[in-house]
C-alpha cells in the first residue's frame, strides 16, 4: 500500500508544515502524516506570527526557502512593525492573520509541493533497527518506511486539558491526543517531561462595545515578512484590533475560582511559559498591580470570532465568564469558548545533535513543541531545519547548522541543546548576542544565499539578493560623494534642533546623526532625492542602516572573528571526559551527557565555566 519513503514528517502543525515542504522541495520523496486532514497548519492559539524576535525567525525561515512568510503574508489582515522607535536590530515584524486562510494557504502550498503526500492517521510508534529508524507504525496497523523520520507532535502527546475541576485527553480542544511515542521512546532509554500551556476564551465579537477600548490600528507601510513578491494587503484593508483593561474588580472575581484551579490545586505538573502566562497567574505573582492589558483580536475577515490575548486561563467557566464580563467593552459578552490549560509531553532537547537529530536513533529528528518550545515561530524554524538536515542525512550529504552568528534560528537550537529546558522556551532579541548582525531587515542577504546552495533556495531569489546588494551599494556610493553646502541643509538642520554645519560635508556624515533619518535628508535635498528615486524604499532603509551603524555592525563582526576560533576547535567524538581529573564531577557529567562537538559549544553548557574549557584547551594541546 505504500512505497518507502526516504522522509516520513509525523504532525502537520507549523513544524511539521515547514519540514515536510524542505525535505520535498530538496528532493527527497516525503510524506506528511496528520491526525486530521483538516487541521493542517492550524493556527492553535492566536491568529498572529512574529513578534519581538519571532519576526526575525520568519523572515530568516523566509529566507531560506520555507513558506510561514509567504503564508503569513497571503493571510495577514493586519501588519505592525514593532520597536521602529529602538534601532533596526529591535524592529520586528507582526502580522494578525486570518486562521482559515492561513491554513488554507498552507494547504494549498502543501499539495502544490512536489514529493509531497499525505495520509490521515496516528502515529503510535516507531520502526527502529539497529539503534537507526527505518518507519513509523500507524494507529491502523500500517508500517511504513522511511530512511529518516521528523516527529512534530506538538501538544499532541498524551495532552490533558484542563478546565477547572474537569480534565479530559487531548491535544487540543475537540482533538483526541496522541499515544504510544512517548511510551517507545522512554523504554529506548530517552528521558521525557511534562510541560502547560494554555489559550483564552473566544468570544462573539457582535457582543462587545468597541467604543469603550482603545483602537490600534496597523501601519501604513506593509513591509510583511516574505522577501517574494508575495502580494500584500493595502494598509487601508487592514482590520483593526482593539486594547482594554482587567481591574481590581475582574482580579477578585478570578481569585474565586483559585481553590478549583487545576494549576494552583496540583493537578498540573508541567510547567507552564514563564513569559506568556495565564490571567490568573499574572494576578498571583503580580499582586501589586491592579491592572493588566488584553488585546482583543479578530480571528479573521469574515467571521465575528474574537480572541482575547492576555486572557489565558483554566479557571472553571462561570469564574472566566464573571470576571470576563466586568472587563470594559465585554459587559455583554457571548463565549464561543472557554479558555483552557493542555499539559503534554515533551523531550528535554539536550538529547539532540546541533542539526536537531537525536543521539540515540541514527535518522530521527524532533522539531517544535516535543523539544520543549513555545510559539508557532520557534516551531517551524525548528521544522525547516530538521527538514533540510533529514533529506542531506538520507542523501548521506555534510549537515546544515546555522551559527548564533548567523541566525536567530540558530540560536534557538544552540541555546536548546545546550542548556536544554524545564520551561516553554520563547525566543527574545536579548538571548542573540550579535543581534546587530541579524536584523530582520538583512535576514536574506544572511542566509539566502546559503539555501541557495542547498537547493532550496530558487534561482529568483538569489538575482534578488544579487540586484539587493549591488543597488544598496550604489546608494552607499551616492551617500559617500554627494556634498552639502551650509546654504542647502542648515535650514533643515535648524527645523529639527540639529547643529549647523559650516562647511560643505559629506551627505553619508550628516546621517549619521541620530536624529536624521535617510528619507528626511533626501526630501530636504531635492538633488539627493533625485539620485534615490530610482531605488526600493526597502533598498534605500538597508543602505541607511548600514551607514548609520557601520561601527557597531563591524564590532560585531570582530567579535564574531574572536569566537570563531573556539567555534572551529573539534572536539573528537571519542573524547573520554572521565580522564580529566582537573575537571569538577558536574563538568564532566555535562559533557559526556551533551558530547559538544567544539570548544565553542562546550563554553555555552550550562554549568560549564571558562576555567573547564582552558583545561579542555590544555589537553587538546591547544
Amino acid at each position: 500500500m505504500f512505497p518507502e519513503y526516504d522522509v516520513i514528517v509525523v504532525g502537520a502543525g507549523h513544524a511539521g508544515c515547514e519540514a515536510a515542504a524542505a525535505a520535498a522541495n530538496m528532493g527527497s520523496k516525503t510524506l506528511l502524516v496528520t491526525m486530521n486532514m483538516q487541521t493542517i497548519a492550524q493556527m492553535s492559539c492566536n491568529p498572529a506570527m512574529g513578534g519581538i524576535a519571532k519576526g526575525q525567525i520568519v523572515r530568516e525561515i523566509d529566507a531560506m526557502g520555507g513558506y510561514s512568510g509567504i503564508v503569513t503574508d497571503l493571510s495577514m489582515i493586519q501588519f505592525r512593525m514593532l520597536n521602529r522607535s529602538k534601532g533596526p536590530a529591535m524592529w520586528s515584524p507582526r502580522a494578525q492573520s486570518d486562521r482559515m486562510v492561513f491554513a488554507a494557504k498552507w494547504r494549498e502550498m502543501l499539495e502544490q509541493t512536489p514529493n509531497l503526500d499525505f495520509y490521515q492517521d496516528m502515529v503510535k510508534g516507531l520502526l527502529v533497527k539497529d539503534k537507526r529508524v527505518a518507519g513509523v507504525i500507524t494507529g491502523l496497523g500500517h508500517e511504513i518506511k522511511a530512511k529518516a523520520v521528523v516527529l512534530t507532535n506538538g501538544t499532541f502527546l498524551n495532552g490533558i486539558i484542563h478546565i477547572g475541576e474537569k480534565q479530559f485527553g487531548g491535544g487540543r480542544v475537540a482533538e483526541k491526543a496522541a499515544s504510544g511515542i512517548t511510551e517507545q521512546l522512554v523504554s529506548l532509554g530517552f528521558e521525557s517531561d511534562r510541560l502547560k500551556t494554555g489559550t483564552p476564551p473566544r468570544v462573539d465579537g457582535r457582543s462587545l462595545d468597541y467604543i469603550k477600548m482603545e483602537v490600534q490600528e496597523g501601519d501604513e507601510d506593509i513591509v510583511g515578512f516574505s522577501f517574494s513578491d508575495t502580494k500584500k494587503i493595502s494598509a487601508k484593508d487592514q482590520r483593526c484590533c482593539w486594547i482594554t483593561y482587567t481591574s481590581p474588580e475582574v482580579h477578585e472575581i478570578l481569585k474565586t475560582g483559585f481553590d478549583r484551579s487545576p494549576m494552583f490545586a496540583g493537578r498540573i505538573d508541567g510547567v507552564g511559559p514563564r513569559y506568556c502566562p495565564s490571567i490568573e497567574d499574572k494576578i498571583n505573582r503580580f499582586a501589586d498591580r491592579d491592572r493588566h492589558q488584553l488585546f482583543v483580536e479578530p480571528e479573521g475577515w469574515n467571521t465575528v470570532e474574537i480572541y482575547v490575548n492576555g486572557f489565558s486561563t483554566s479557571l472553571p467557566e462561570d469564574v472566566q465568564y464573571k470576571a470576563l464580563r466586568t472587563v470594559p467593552g465585554f459587559e455583554n459578552a457571548r463565549l464561543f469558548r472557554p479558555g483552557y490549560a493542555i499539559e503534554y509531553d515533551y523531550f528535554p532537547p539536550t538529547q539532540l545533535t546541533n542539526t536537531l537529530e537525536t543521539k540515540l536513533i541514527k535518522n530521527l529528528f524532533f522539531a517544535g513543541q516535543i523539544n520543549g518550545t513555545t510559539g508557532y515561530e520557534e516551531a517551524a524554524c525548528q521544522g525547516l531545519m530538521a527538514g533540510i538536515n533529514a533529506h542531506l542525512n538520507v542523501k548521506e550529504q555534510d549537515a546544515l547548522v546555522l551559527k548564533r552568528s548567523e541566525a536567530y534560528i540558530g540560536v534557538l537550537i544552540d541555546d536548546l541543546i545546550n542548556k536544554g529546558t524545564e520551561e516553554p522556551y520563547r525566543m527574545f532579541t536579548s538571548r542573540a548576542e550579535y543581534r546587530t548582525l541579524l536584523r530582520q531587515d538583512n535576514a536574506d542577504a544572511r542566509l539566502t544565499p546559503l539555501s541557495y546552495q542547498l537547493g532550496l533556495a530558487k534561482e529568483d531569489r538569489m538575482e534578488r539578493i544579487r540586484q539587493k546588494n549591488e543597488n544598496v551599494a550604489g546608494i552607499k556610493d551616492i551617500l559617500k560623494n554627494t556634498m552639502v553646502t551650509p546654504d542647502q541643509i542648515n535650514g533643515f538642520l535648524e527645523s529639527i534642533g540639529s547643529s549647523k554645519i559650516t562647511e560643505k560635508q559629506k551627505a553619508e556624515k550628516i546621517l549619521l546623526r541620530p536624529n536624521i533619518e535617510l528619507a528626511d535628508l533626501s526630501g530636504a535635498l531635492p538633488f539627493l532625492n533625485e539620485s534615490l528615486k530610482s531605488y526600493s524604499k526597502e533598498e534605500i532603509e538597508q543602505a541607511a542602516i548600514q551607514v548609520k551603524y557601520d561601527t557597531y555592525i563591524e564590532k560585531e563582526r570582530e567579535i564574531v572573528s574572536r569566537m570563531s576560533e573556539m567555534e572551529n576547535l573539534s572536539i573528537p567524538d571519542s573524547f573520554d571526559y572521565g580522564k580529566l581529573s582537573s575537571l569538577g564531577n558536574e563538568a564532566k557529567e555535562k559533557l559526556n551527557r551533551i558530547r559538544p562537538k567544539t570548544l565553542g559549544q562546550a563554553s555555552r553548557i550550562s554549568g560549564i565555566n571558562p576555567s573547564d574549557v582552558q583545561i579542555l584547551m590544555v589537553y587538546m594541546g591547544r
